[in-house]
């Protein structure tokens, strides 16, 4: 936490309508406090944009773009609340998610089960391909950036990245994306599509569907494709080379989820899954719990592809049918 004065500005700003309680400590291109809102009595997170962000932003735009984003209602997306000017700070709010993060659980559980992985993955893909259909990129989808909550895979700033260079007062995105340097950034390096830090103006929804690629490997191998180096050679890697293939790092993983996630990858978002939809279809078919008795054959069995069960069923009902029609005969 920084003891810069900022919060006692914010709240002297804010005074009549919320109460500041604690900074905490995820950020990047914000600061965050918890604050209870008076009106309602609510807490809630407000982030305040680093001064370096917000000065080349118009604040009404932004203030614009937060209320457009504001409309997106998924139960795996956070709302975004309000936008605001708290003197020369410009703000948003949103519900305060009282949880631990995707980033937490990595750490701790290195690397995850399969069937936790699948259902992280389903609940995000599916607040992606909502997002997308509402023509809203993420721009910045990170494991600090799902959080849980009551069990469930939420995605936090949605909207905020579209909102943040449709207020830009400079001319193209590289602008801001050079703000990256200084730890305020639109995509994070380890996470960010090949096209998205060249600042491509095409870029589009699977940008985001990189970005998810790039979690689902970390959650499966337990560390990113491209990790343990500067900023800029990440980037270059992104660019340039292909990520070592999953089943290398970890064996047991399902073939078909580790085929859906190493697609996520490709470098031309034209090889990339077209939906999220389309990977969370396809991480549903993939990966299933594990019994927790029955021995390996059961273990087998409850993860094999959902054609099998369906084809050993049925041959079995015409076994019957044929042992019925044997038995009525005699």
């Amino acid at each position: 936490m920084l003891d810069d004065g900022l919060q006692a500005e914010v709240q002297a700003e804010l005074a009549e309508h919320y109460t500041l309680e604690r900074e905490l400590p995820r950020g990047g291109m914000s600061r965050v406090f918890v604050a209870t809102e008076k009106a309602l009595r609510r807490r809630v997170v407000i982030k305040v944009l680093a001064p370096e962000l917000a000065a080349s932003l118009s604040a009404e735009r932004f203030k614009r773009e937060i209320a457009l984003a504001a409309r997106l209602q998924h139960p795996h997306i956070v709302l975004l609340l309000s936008a605001g000017q708290a003197g020369v700070h410009l703000y948003y709010t949103m519900p305060f998610v009282d949880g631990e993060s995707l980033r937490q659980r990595i750490d701790r559980e290195r690397p995850m089960a399969f069937a936790d992985i699948a259902t992280i993955l389903e609940q995000v893909s599916g607040a992606l391909a909502y997002a997308h259909e509402e023509g809203i990129v993420h721009r910045d989808i990170k494991p600090e950036n799902v959080m849980f909550y009551h069990g469930q895979a939420v995605v936090l700033d949605f909207g905020i990245g579209k909102a943040l260079i449709s207020a830009s007062t400079t001319e193209m995105e590289a602008e801001i994306m050079r703000i990256t340097q200084v730890g305020m950034s639109l995509g994070t390096p380890t996470y960010v599509a090949p096209e998205q830090a060249a600042a491509d103006p095409a870029l589009d929804h699977r940008a985001d569907l990189y970005a998810l690629g790039v979690v689902a490997y970390e959650m499966i191998t337990g560390h990113p494709p491209f990790a343990g180096r500067s900023p800029q050679a990440v980037i270059e890697a992104h660019a340039k080379q292909l990520p070592e293939p999953i089943a290398s790092k970890r064996p047991d993983v399902p073939k078909h989820l580790a085929a859906i996630v190493m697609r996520s990858l490709a470098k031309r978002p034209a090889d990339r899954p077209a939906s999220g939809d389309e990977i969370a279809k396809a991480v549903s078919l993939s990966v299933r719990p594990r019994h927790s008795g029955g021995g390996p054959v059961v273990e087998k069995i409850a993860n094999a592809p959902l054609w099998i069960p369906w084809t050993i069923a049925g041959v079995m009902m015409v076994v019957a049918i044929a042992m019925g029609i044997l038995y009525a005969t005699r």
